[in-house]
């Protein structure tokens, strides 16, 4: 993504082409098939997410699943994946998209997974995603994940509430977010997962202003997706903005453009390169290297392929140890399938199911 311009309407895209059908959960609902295990609705507060001058609201829908045997088995704990969504996206839309509780269900059954209990909190903000970054405008969302969340999760539910029996995967935006939230802290988490991660080199330096590159059409600031959700629009540019160069003085929006009006501004840029991972990643080599086991994918007829292949070539060069796949299919398309049959069997063999004796 080199470019704001590109930036945002890669991310728009991939929003509007992942869908957006929704299906009615209410907080304590609870979903199950017969014989299998069952989504739970709840709401966590997060601390972490008070006065953000977007104003989203502090307490946070969150789906928790729970395996089939999690009911009847009242002595047994569980680890637990934190499975982050990407932009535009609801838990209303996530959960079924990737089919959640079924894949999990046929994964235990056939034996390719473990029971473990997963995690899916909702990130949408104002303009359709946190980012899963620390912001004053957006609010503080990886003290959300890593603090919030984890403390609840653990105090809340029968969970091995240790490193070892903790993941992290996201998807697309929510691959962003574990690659910047892995980075800095390798304490909570064993193993990780990054599903077509997005903006991984955010570079939003007009085009024709770079030697040898071609100059792309314009698009106006804030463009929009003609599909509103949850009574707002999924803005791109606006909901980076609010992430990456937030500006508490800059009201009614806190936050700058580094294109605006046709003017550059170069520290607000700077700053979209700084929550880069492909920029973070040299800074964070002995934590990244503590994870027990990184994966990574994209399929071929992603429009991110390219950004996504760069950084795998990133932790080669630093001698990170991971996984690195790619499968035909766009950023979507395929994602319940890669979900079911690599995440879940993923997660089963690199995280520890044994109790230890852990008490609460």
């Amino acid at each position: 993504m080199k470019s704001l311009q590109k930036s945002g309407v890669a991310l728009l895209t991939i929003a509007c082409a992942a869908g957006f059908g929704l299906y009615a959960a209410k907080s304590g609902d609870s979903k199950a098939a017969p014989g299998g295990g069952r989504i739970e609705r709840i709401k966590v507060h997060g601390r972490s997410l008070e006065g953000n001058l977007e104003k989203d609201p502090p307490d946070r829908n969150v789906d928790v699943y729970l395996p089939p045997g999690y009911a009847a088995k009242k002595n047994q704990r569980y680890p637990v994946l934190y499975l982050l969504h990407g932009y535009g996206r609801v838990i209303d839309t996530w959960v079924p998209f990737i089919d959640l509780p079924g894949g999990a269900d046929r994964d235990i059954a056939a034996g390719t997974a473990k029971e473990m209990i997963v995690v899916m909190p909702d990130a949408n903000t104002l303009y359709g995603g946190s980012m899963y970054s620390s912001s004053p405008t957006t609010g503080d969302w990886e003290g959300f994940i890593t603090q919030d969340l984890v403390q609840y999760i653990d105090g809340h539910y029968r969970t091995i509430a240790t490193r070892d029996s903790r993941g992290l995967a996201g998807h697309s935006m929510g691959g962003y977010g574990v690659w910047r939230i892995a980075m800095k802290h390798p304490e909570l988490y064993a193993a990780i997962y990054s599903l077509s991660p997005c903006c991984l080199m955010n570079n939003p330096q007009p085009t024709q202003n770079r030697p040898g590159a071609a100059a792309r059409p314009a698009v106006a600031n804030g463009a929009q997706s003609q599909e509103p959700r949850e009574g707002h629009p999924v803005n791109v540019p606006y909901g980076e903005a609010a992430a990456w160069s937030p500006n508490p003085g800059n009201p009614p929006l806190y936050f700058d453009l580094p294109n605006k009006d046709g003017v550059f501004d170069a520290f607000a840029a700077a700053r979209w390169v700084a929550n880069s991972p492909a920029a973070m990643i040299d800074q964070y080599v002995p934590n990244v290297r503590k994870y027990r086991a990184i994966a990574m994918d994209v399929g071929m007829q992603d429009t991110l392929l390219k950004s996504i292949r760069d950084f795998d070539a990133s932790l080669t060069r630093l001698n990170i140890p991971h996984t690195f796949e790619t499968f035909e299919g766009d950023h979507s398309n395929h994602l319940h399938d890669r979900v079911e049959q690599k995440v879940l069997p993923f997660f089963t063999k690199n995280l520890v199911f044994q109790n230890h004796g852990a008490k609460r």
